[in-house]
């Protein structure tokens, strides 16, 4: 791999002599020893944190889906031509993707997200996956401008949507929570990181760099998508989706969220339209995910895992491009894709859109909304010492869509408890 992808914003490193660490190796102990990180573990999943000591949170969840990303390069190591594993990432590159990706999540999964995104509507908006980027690349307390400092290509595997946010509309004055889902955000990058977005793509051609940011209009939707990813994104997102798929499905299972009637009445179609072995398969693994053993249970959960990791392949989804990086993407074929993404299906519908859920994000939404409020009215007031610094400088630099940021960085990186306890501290009496 060239060197310009192993490179950091901040030049060469000279002070760790005897360091013989990868670059990877590096970028994965930076991430697993980042407060960002640790986070994770009282941060929602889908069931909210602490409500079931079994369900997953972002951290269990983003293990997971490092454990399955490390299975998908050692299938692709084994199967794949020669030139295909020469561009693969290696083990450490890999799980360090699939352990940030949730990073920048806000307290409250999706549901926080949306609340937050409301908020900056006048000051560029909010999204997770663009919050990652921001904590990696410029907040996380590894360099005093930099974050965490990673290297070139770790920051491309991380960008799922390597595009800026749009012009977004101005906000209502007032919103109830429960009207929020229009106003879910855009996928894209912050515009006040674009000079770290410059800087990741910097290696790529005119040509390559155009082809890499094309868009596409989503449909039902005021916004447009970013059409691709790199190689290695595509590789993380597909760990994430058999994670989410597969095994947030278990909880759902575990915890008689989803029954076995309502599993038939939604997959049994889908299983009629995959191909012969698959279908067996899925009638097999059907039986066995609704055993009242539990070993049987977990059996059924792997193999699931396994039928999706020994059918992935490279494509070359971009094949005018120059860069290897960007003119292949991780895929499954057909058959398995639909299973997937049917599965995703489940978990939302008869999951996250039950009521119970519903109501918690409701709930959730309204404390995040009322926590923004009385921060944005009185920062020098409420805001803790060196968030209040933070906040004063960019104001009296950039403004007060710069100082909202600032804000925004704070309430995004609280956990669940703690975002529920400042809302009890500034709200019930």
């Amino acid at each position: 791999m060239t060197a310009h992808w192993q490179a950091r914003r901040s030049g060469p490193s000279t002070h760790r002599p005897g360091d013989r660490r990868t670059a990877w190796q590096r970028d994965r102990a930076r991430v697993l020893h980042s407060a960002a990180f640790r986070r994770l573990q009282s941060k929602t999943q889908i069931m909210n944190v602490g409500e079931n000591d079994f369900y997953r949170t972002r951290l269990t969840h983003s293990l997971e889906a490092a454990q399955i990303g490390a299975s998908l390069i050692n299938q692709l190591t084994h199967v794949g031509a020669e030139h295909e594993v020469a561009m693969l990432p290696d083990l450490n590159l890999m799980e360090t993707l699939c352990l940030a990706h949730d990073i920048g999540h806000p307290p409250f999964g999706h549901g926080g997200e949306t609340a937050l995104n409301f908020k900056m509507l006048p000051s560029g908006g909010f999204e997770g996956n663009g919050q990652t980027f921001r904590i990696v690349g410029k907040l996380e307390a590894y360099h005093p401008d930099h974050g965490m400092d990673l290297t070139r290509r770790t920051l491309l595997g991380l960008l799922k949507y390597p595009v800026l946010m749009p012009t977004l509309p101005a906000p209502p004055t007032a919103v109830n929570p429960g009207s929020l889902a229009q106003w879910r955000p855009a996928k894209a990058l912050f515009a006040c990181d674009a000079d770290l977005l410059e800087w990741v793509l910097e290696p790529l051609s005119k040509a390559d760099r155009s082809l890499f940011q094309m868009v596409e209009t989503l449909p039902q939707s005021p916004w447009q998508r970013s059409k691709r990813k790199s190689l290695d994104a595509s590789l993380m997102e597909l760990a994430d989706d058999i994670a989410y798929g597969v095994h947030d499905l278990e909880d759902a299972v575990v915890t008689g969220t989803l029954s076995e009637a309502q599993w038939h009445a939604h997959l049994d179609g889908v299983v009629a339209n995959l191909n012969s072995d698959l279908a067996n398969l899925m009638h097999q693994l059907g039986r066995q995910l609704f055993s009242h053993q539990h070993s049987v249970r977990k059996d059924a959960i792997g193999a699931l895992v396994n039928s999706f990791v020994t059918k992935v392949h490279l494509t070359e989804i971009v094949p005018e491009a120059e860069e290897p990086l960007i003119r292949f993407n991780a895929c499954l074929p057909e058959s398995e894709r639909y299973l997937l993404d049917s599965l995703k299906a489940v978990v939302f519908e008869h999951v996250i859109n039950q009521p119970a859920i519903q109501q918690l994000r409701y709930r959730s939404q309204t404390m995040l909304l009322n926590l923004f409020t009385a921060f944005h009215t009185e920062p020098m007031r409420l805001l803790p010492q060196n968030t209040r610094a933070r906040w004063q400088s960019a104001f009296n630099q950039d403004g007060q869509a710069a100082a909202d940021r600032i804000l925004c960085d704070y309430i995004a990186g609280m956990t669940d408890d703690y975002a529920e306890r400042m809302y009890r501290n500034l709200f019930v009496i």
